[in-house]
């Protein structure tokens, strides 16, 4: 595994930099401590604050590659991670202000929706990693995303949660909501939610972690920080996808930004694979039905 941890040489960054030397050091993985600054004259005591930076690192059992670049932060770090392939940026965050679509600092959102590997943002202390939320979506293309949780889960010892939440229906449907509120007979059906679920699942498990699957009712934003705050969770999941098109960024959806917009713990924004070709009506209500079947 290859990790970039980003760094301005500020002590804000400080919570990125021990962030990634935690997994890191977990995982043994190849590291790059990256750091930034716009003017070429900052470039000797930005090299010095990193060597600070990098002693915690080394006392973590990480001896990373101290990279030094001047120019603007995001090109800058699109540059490195176009250059080297890296399976996880980590990235500080600055709380910017609490109204509107943006609380934190343009870069990070900019960051996220540029650069091509999964990008952890050390919100909070971040001082221990053993409970992971995941949002899946109960979809089949955020596999990629379980399986990267899982390898970082599996480093640090911790159990993951995988999260769905359902609209809630109306009352006419109450007996199909109690059938998905049965967690045991939604993973042994046929549905294509407990088929994606399952496998998920099971992903987990045969990566040595400790998994569950919570499934929840209402707003989706809402019901991710219940369970957020309820579980008492050190890191939340969630997902980006790629635009369509020659575009070459990504889309972080209303539920991506809201996460990081009120999260009090680090963020793992995941990249969501390919979906599978679109199922047919009858495909989908077939396995709308099938909940309650073995």
């Amino acid at each position: 595994m290859k990790i970039l941890i980003c760094s301005d040489g500020t002590p804000p960054s400080d919570s990125a930099t021990r962030l990634g030397g935690l997994l890191a050091g977990a995982s043994r993985a190849e590291t790059t401590l990256l750091g930034i600054t716009e003017k070429r004259a900052d470039e000797r005591s930005l090299r010095d604050a990193l060597e600070v930076q990098a002693q915690s690192l080394r006392a973590a059992g990480v001896v990373p590659e101290i990279v030094v670049r001047a120019g603007e932060p995001i090109r800058q770090i699109l540059k490195q991670t176009s250059t080297t392939t890296y399976d996880l940026v980590v990235i500080g965050s600055r709380e910017r202000k609490a109204t509107g679509r943006y609380w934190r600092s343009r870069r990070t959102y900019e960051v996220v929706k540029s650069i091509p590997p999964p990008v952890l943002v050390a919100i909070g202390g971040g001082a221990k990693l053993k409970k992971f939320l995941v949002c899946t979506g109960g979809k089949e293309f955020i596999a990629d995303a379980v399986q990267l949780t899982g390898k970082l889960a599996a480093a640090v010892d911790a159990s993951v949660t995988l999260l769905h939440v359902m609209a809630e229906p109306p009352a006419i449907y109450a007996d199909l909501v109690r059938l998905e509120e049965d967690v045991d007979q939604l993973l042994g059906s046929k549905s294509e939610l407990g088929t994606n679920l399952r496998r998920q699942k099971g992903e987990l498990e045969r990566l040595g972690v400790s998994a569950e699957v919570r499934l929840r009712h209402g707003i989706v934003v809402d019901q991710v920080f219940e369970e957020a705050r309820e579980g008492n969770y050190d890191l939340i999941v969630t997902g980006t996808s790629r635009a369509r098109g020659l575009l070459r960024h990504y889309i972080m959806g209303d539920l991506t930004r809201s996460i990081l917009n009120h999260a009090n713990c680090p963020v793992l924004v995941a990249r969501a694979g390919k979906p599978k070709a679109a199922r047919t009506l009858w495909k989908a209500l077939k396995g709308l039905f099938s909940i309650g079947e073995k």
